[in-house]
């Protein structure tokens, strides 16, 4: 069930899509080290770029930065395409519990899950994303937390967070960070070629 979720309206990336991100690393970054203004331009994010585009690109370089240096090395973007672009779900899962939980402390309260879904409600809304709801991105942070909060504690973890997701199709479509990332990076590819 979980693989299908995940596939669904994704279209493949091909290999040389990803060296061609590879390539820009190495053009953008030739100390090796990739600093989020850097980032910000290869993945095409600019000042014309929305409020909540640009939110989103901080938290993706943040929960890449793996050593907390405040930029991306080589292996650190290696690990980041390969998980966004080719990732197994529980893995995205994984990565996407990183992004919501600001504070690192492995449980996720309302704030931190309402912070996210803003940015995610209003980016699917710029993109005029068909599943955007009538729900209020609050009202989407409350269903889910009655849909995932097995223990009523007010404070998901890594397990309620993956479990949830997979079990509820509403549940995995609100948390997902990645928006179809494939089909964003390609688009982006064809803008900039």
């Amino acid at each position: 069930m979980g693989q299908h979720i995940q596939s669904q309206g994704d279209r493949e990336v091909g290999l040389s899509q990803i060296q061609e991100l590879y390539r820009k690393f190495a053009d953008e970054c030739p100390s090796g080290k990739l600093h989020l203004h850097e980032f910000k331009r290869i993945f095409g994010i600019t000042s014309d770029s929305t409020e909540e585009e640009m939110a989103y690109m901080e938290n993706l370089f943040r929960s890449f930065d793996t050593n907390h240096d405040n930029t991306i090395d080589f292996m650190e973007y290696v690990a980041a395409l390969h998980l966004v672009l080719r990732g197994r779900l529980e893995d995205k899962l994984k990565w996407s519990f990183k992004v919501y939980d600001r504070d690192g402390n492995g449980r996720l309260d309302r704030q931190e899950v309402k912070q996210v879904i803003k940015i995610i409600y209003k980016l699917r809304q710029h993109a005029h994303h068909p599943d955007t709801e009538k729900l209020s991105p609050d009202q989407i942070c409350e269903r889910i937390f009655e849909l995932i909060d097995q223990n009523h504690d007010g404070q998901i973890s890594l397990q309620e967070f993956i479990e949830g997701a997979q079990r509820d199709t509403w549940v995995m479509e609100q948390l997902r960070l990645d928006i179809r990332p494939s089909g964003w990076f390609i688009d982006h590819q064809n803008k900039n070629s």
